[in-house]
């Protein structure tokens, strides 16, 4: 299928980067290199499980209420991996699922990797005795039923700047509540949070080399279509999560996200801003439409970071909210 202007569709540019994918599949870990959850949990095989448990749960005591907010929305954002999935295997073209073409192999081990993340914050929570499980598993469940929509154009080349996106968010965030676990006393979990935030960095270098190489290839279209995820306002992958109670709970969730400094408008801005730098934005000769997108992505960075200041006053004078994963208590 060809574009109407005479250019190559997204898809075609996206289908003919098979070999530039096969070239970046050492990005993802072989599996008998990789870590696993039980890696980092007490082994309830061991002859003294009972005090490795012991000194995991005391560790945990140490987490503010705050924390575990965060903790949890992160867990549950990773749990609906499948939602994420979806979009992207229309990218891998992967009619049989067992494909050995690199889109498709890249898909499946990203998906194995990304897998372990929620299993091992999963278990984590549910060792530590300190949130309502029933609760969380609810929020999981309806955020899988709810779904998800990226709000972005389905012309492949959206989809990937979102990933883009997405990944080097989650890695700073992951990374942030490792420094915030390190500092309330709680190393297992700093150390948990360090490896996925690892993971997150490699699946986060992979999609900005593929956009990278689309810009390359189609500076035009790339340029346009990153215009139209960042005017989409990068929508949240839990942003659509319910626990049955709060109608708002991603809303209060990311709240407390800002407030503790996992994840901010600051982050947002200079995210952007990298995105810009590592695709070379700034200095692409474009015309017309692609011109404006262009000055528009420039732009971008300041923006957010002139609204950084007011936002955070806002959120720190947002009143508490009872969260069901924690019994009830407010943050």
């Amino acid at each position: 299928m060809r574009a109407t202007n005479g250019r190559r569709s997204g898809m075609d540019v996206i289908e003919s980067l098979q070999g530039f994918v096969g070239e970046n599949l050492s990005l993802l870990a072989p599996v008998d290199q990789a870590w696993q959850p039980t890696d980092f949990l007490p082994d309830l095989r061991s002859k003294d499980w009972v005090e490795q448990l012991a000194a995991f749960r005391q560790s945990a005591e140490r987490l503010s209420d705050e924390l575990l907010v965060v903790l949890v929305g992160n867990m549950v954002t990773e749990e609906a991996l499948p939602n994420y999935t979806l979009p992207l295997s229309r990218i891998a073209r992967d009619d049989t699922g067992t494909a050995d073409e690199p889109w498709a192999k890249w898909l499946r081990g990203w998906t194995a990797e990304e897998n372990r993340h929620g299993d091992l914050l999963n278990a984590y929570l549910r060792l530590t005795g300190r949130v309502n499980m029933r609760a969380v598993e609810r929020t999981i469940h309806h955020l899988l039923k709810n779904g998800f929509n990226p709000r972005s154009k389905d012309d492949g080349y959206s989809g990937l700047i979102y990933a883009a996106f997405q990944e080097r968010a989650t890695r700073i965030t992951h990374m942030n509540v490792g420094k915030l676990a390190a500092a309330q006393g709680d190393e297992k979990l700093s150390k948990i949070c360090r490896r996925i935030a690892g993971d997150e960095a490699r699946h986060e270098t992979f999609y900005t080399r593929v956009v990278g190489e689309i810009m390359e290839r189609d500076p035009e279209g790339g340029t346009l279509a990153y215009r139209a995820v960042l005017k989409g306002l990068i929508a949240m992958p839990g942003r659509l999560m319910g626990d049955g109670k709060d109608p708002d709970l991603y809303d209060h969730f990311a709240t407390v996200t800002q407030r503790v400094g996992a994840y901010t408008v600051r982050d947002y801005a200079q995210i952007i801003e990298h995105l810009n730098q590592s695709w070379g934005v700034t200095h692409r000769s474009l015309t017309g439409q692609a011109a404006r997108a262009q000055d528009y992505l420039c732009r971008q960075p300041e923006r957010y970071e002139h609204a950084a200041d007011g936002i955070a006053e806002r959120i720190n004078q947002a009143p508490p909210t009872p969260y069901t994963w924690i019994d009830g208590r407010t943050t």
